[in-house]
C-alpha cells in the first residue's frame, strides 16, 4: 500500500505541473489577445483622428461657401477669420483629445497584458511548489509507513 501512496503522489504532482503549465499558457494567450486589442485601439485612434480632421475640412469648405454666398469676403473679414480660426483651434484640441484617449487605452491594455503574464508565471511557480510539496509529502508518507 505504501508504494501505491508514493505512486499516487507522483501522479498528483504531475497533474499539478500540467495544470500550472495550462494556466501559464492561458495567461500568455490572454496577454496576446489583449495586445491584439491594443493594436486595434491604435488603428481606431488614428482613424478617429483622421475622421475628425476630414470633418473639419469639409465643414470649413461649407462655411467658406456660406460666407461667400452671404457676400462676405472670407480672406479679409475679421469676424469670419476669427470664426474659422476658432474652428481650427477646436479641431486641434479634439484631435489631441482623441490621441490622448487612445494612448491611455493602449497603456491600460499593455498593463493588463503584463499583469496577465506575471499572473501566469506566478501560477506556474505555485504549481511547481505544489508539485514538489506533494512529492515530498508522498516520500515522507512512504518512509513513515514502510
Amino acid at each position: 500500500m505504501s508504494a501505491f501512496q508514493l505512486f499516487s503522489a507522483g501522479i498528483s504532482a504531475l497533474g499539478q505541473m500540467q495544470a500550472a503549465q495550462a494556466q501559464q499558457e492561458a495567461a500568455r494567450l490572454n496577454a496576446f489577445n489583449t495586445e491584439t486589442d491594443k493594436v486595434r485601439v491604435k488603428i481606431q485612434t488614428v482613424q478617429n483622428h483622421n475622421d475628425r480632421l476630414e470633418q473639419w475640412r469639409s465643414n470649413t469648405s461649407t462655411n467658406k461657401s456660406m460666407f461667400f454666398a452671404m457676400g462676405r469676403d472670407v480672406s479679409s473679414d475679421a469676424s469670419v477669420k476669427a470664426y474659422l480660426n476658432k474652428q481650427k483651434d477646436t479641431v486641434g484640441e479634439d484631435a489631441d483629445r482623441i490621441d490622448y484617449m487612445g494612448q491611455a487605452q493602449m497603456a491600460k491594455l499593455q498593463q493588463q497584458a503584463t499583469a496577465m503574464r506575471i499572473e501566469g508565471r506566478a501560477k506556474m511557480q505555485a504549481g511547481r511548489i505544489g508539485a514538489l510539496t506533494t512529492i515530498a509529502t508522498g516520500i515522507n508518507d512512504y518512509m513513515t509507513t514502510r
